[in-house]
């Protein structure tokens, strides 16, 4: 069998091996054979080892964006590397100025990156010509299978809303005919089959977002991004512009990018998220992993327990995320009753994640760390997450 060169550990048939100082290593059968033991690769736990290759739709690998004006440079995205698998709903949120607008408006070329590279369903939209404001045929093409909805509707307040969604496909020499059946059918897909012949100025804010939405759809795209979609809309709004995406991820197999600065958005219909600030991604993957990972940074926020107590002197803060199968169990209670000690609940979140249910607590133990080892193990072995916090300013021991 052949020995991987990326140091990872391989199987032997039929030869037995050894962990020695960090690397595996195979033993030779024959016991005074002169044969050295063979080192196959540092041994690795199964959890840290890489998965397969996935599929992926979009792609930005090292990109840049920096703008000059006046003899000043202002980096807007620092080595941002993103992937986003097919049919997913990813969420990119930070505060104003992280540069997720920019990181969007590079992924479809509307912004021009610095350096880096761009791939979406399999094309590297960065190796096509053309330049902000003129894009080449090639790159236009590409775009047909890129949506886009915007913040602020950017509809033709001249248009009806049929003739807004017909647009794109005026301009791809769509005959009448056919415009006005697919605008008639994504009309009907976004819930407004019936305002047609209105105009913008008669619709509600949640309303031309769907009119948006639907134009974005008209080009049949593969993904479509999300530009602060919900931010100018009232919560109620929002909620249901929010299922609508997930919807439409659901019943046409969309992959969603979408960037917002609102956490309520991420836990509401996100499947991945990752974090920017500063113009770099500091965290990022499926949302069931960083709930799982000590000390997440998105998991915190999340489920923020900073308003909850952090606890007295000469105690042990914990913080417990449970997700799946072991939100129902009780195992407050069991513990209590198994070491018969006493818990003081500080506070507690529990949401729907994804379509799982996930929550975090936040419980005191009487005694130090080293006190309360064992209890701690038995809640790591009933599958829970737990982080030991300090108990004055609720850092992670």
């Amino acid at each position: 069998m052949p020995v991987t060169r990326e140091g990872h550990a391989v199987a032997w048939p039929g030869r037995p091996t050894a962990t020695i100082k960090g690397w595996q290593v195979r033993i030779p059968l024959v016991k005074r054979c002169a044969e050295p033991p063979t080192v196959i690769g540092r041994a690795v736990d199964a959890d840290a080892r890489p998965r397969p290759t996935e599929i992926v739709v979009i792609t930005t690998t090292d990109l840049t964006k920096v703008y000059r004006s006046r003899g000043r440079e202002v980096t807007a995205l620092a080595g941002v590397d993103l992937h986003v698998r097919p049919g997913e709903v990813y969420g990119v949120v930070g505060t104003s100025g992280a540069g997720k607008s920019t990181l969007i408006r590079c992924v479809n070329m509307l912004e021009r990156p610095t350096s880096g590279t761009v791939s979406v369903d399999g094309v590297e939209l960065t190796a096509l010509s053309g330049g902000e404001n003129r894009a080449g045929r090639e790159l236009r093409e590409a775009r047909r299978r890129i949506g886009m909805v915007f913040q602020h509707f950017n509809l033709l307040a001249s248009r009806t809303v049929q003739q807004n969604v017909e647009l794109p496909l005026e301009i791809i020499g769509l005959d009448r005919t056919q415009r006005r059946r697919k605008a008639a059918e994504l009309l009907d897909l976004v819930g407004l089959g019936d305002k047609a012949r209105s105009y913008p100025n008669q619709l509600s804010g949640g309303q031309k977002q769907r009119v948006g939405i639907a134009r974005a759809l008209a080009g049949d795209p593969k993904v479509l991004l999300s530009d602060e979609a919900t931010s100018a809309l009232d919560p109620e709004t929002t909620r249901s512009i929010l299922k609508l995406l997930r919807d439409l991820n659901q019943q046409l197999g969309l992959t969603v990018l979408l960037i917002t600065h609102e956490m309520d958005v991420i836990k509401s219909v996100c499947d991945s998220a990752a974090l920017m600030r500063g113009g770099r991604v500091v965290e990022s993957g499926e949302l069931a992993d960083l709930l799982a990972k000590p000390g997440s940074e998105l998991a915190r926020e999340l489920f923020p327990l900073s308003e909850f107590g952090t606890g007295h002197a000469g105690t042990t803060v914990l913080e417990i995320t449970f997700q799946g199968d072991t939100s129902a169990q009780p195992f407050v209670s069991q513990l209590a009753r198994t070491y018969q000690i006493d818990i003081n609940i500080l506070g507690a979140a529990v949401e729907t994640i994804s379509g799982r249910m996930v929550g975090r607590m936040r419980v005191e133990l009487a005694g130090s760390h080293q006190d309360n080892v064992v209890p701690i193990g038995y809640l790591r072995e009933q599958g829970l997450q737990v982080d030991v916090l300090g108990a004055v300013n609720g850092v992670v021991a």
